[in-house]
Parts: structure tokens; sequence; C-alpha cells
């Protein structure tokens, strides 16, 4: 997918979330430890929660934020969850599925931030502040019940 404007990086994120969370669905499904299948069904669930939130950006954000171009997208380190095999996480371990889910919101942050630090209008930049609240917040909140996950 070309990213040109901020309308298309929202796109490919929410498009980023879907992936994951088919890919954590049919995952859970072969993963033989009962934990670890229990793990990537709640994260399918999220994702496709997170999925729904990033749609609504595309639906509500101001229309001259989202035709915005964006330009450094590119020099951003791509990411790599969109190629990684349907039952990757099918033969991962609980901490290994918690690392991937984290590492993978961790890079999402990182965008956002870049691109926060280089928004030049108003608009942009409180849509990219509203696109990484929600991602810290959510992964905030993965956290928590990850956490209350593995005490279990």
């Amino acid at each position: 997918m070309e990213i040109k404007t901020f309308e298309d990086l929202i796109d490919w994120a929410r498009q980023l979330h879907a992936h994951l969370a088919r890919s954590l669905k049919e995952s859970a499904e072969g993963n033989q430890n009962e934990r670890a299948s229990a793990l990537l069904g709640y994260l399918s669930e999220h994702e496709s929660e997170l999925e729904r939130i990033t749609a609504e950006f595309e639906k509500q954000a101001d229309p001259k934020a989202m035709k915005t171009r964006l330009y450094d997208f590119y020099n951003h380190k791509p990411f790599d969850a969109h190629r990684k095999p349907d039952h990757y996480y099918a033969k991962l371990s609980f901490d290994e599925i918690a690392d991937e889910i984290f590492h993978f919101h961790d890079e999402l942050m990182a965008l956002y931030q870049a691109l926060l630090r280089k928004a030049e209008l108003r608009e942009v930049a409180d849509l990219v502040q509203e696109l990484l609240d929600m991602e810290q917040n959510e992964s905030m909140r993965l956290a928590r019940q990850v956490r209350s996950m593995d005490d279990v």
C-alpha cells in the first residue's frame, strides 16, 4: 500500500490491526498450549476492537488533516507484522506472544511520535496526538490484561 496522506496512514494502521486480529485468531486455534491459546483469542478480539476504533478516525478526523501529504513515512523503519504467516503465533509461548504484540504496538507508537514531532499543521498534530493517545491507552490496558492472565 502506498502511503501518501494521513488518510492513507490511518487506513494502513486499520489494516495492520485487522491483519493481526485475523492472524492471532487463526493461531489461537492451532496453539497447543491452553494459556497461549487463550491469550491469542483475547489479543485477536483486542486487535479487532483497535481496527474498529481506527476506522472511526477515518470517519471523524478533520478532512484537512486527512488530505495532508505525508512525506517522512518511508523514512521510518517498516513494520513486519503484515509479512508474518497467518499461523505464526501458533508456535509461540505465552511470553513470546506477549513480547511480539507489545513490540508491534511500540513500533506503531514510535511512528506516531516521530510524525507528531514533524507535524506542521495544528489539525495534523491533533490527529496524530489522538492516534498516539489511543495506542498508548490501549497498550496500557492490554498490559494490565496480559499481566492478570499471566497471574492465573
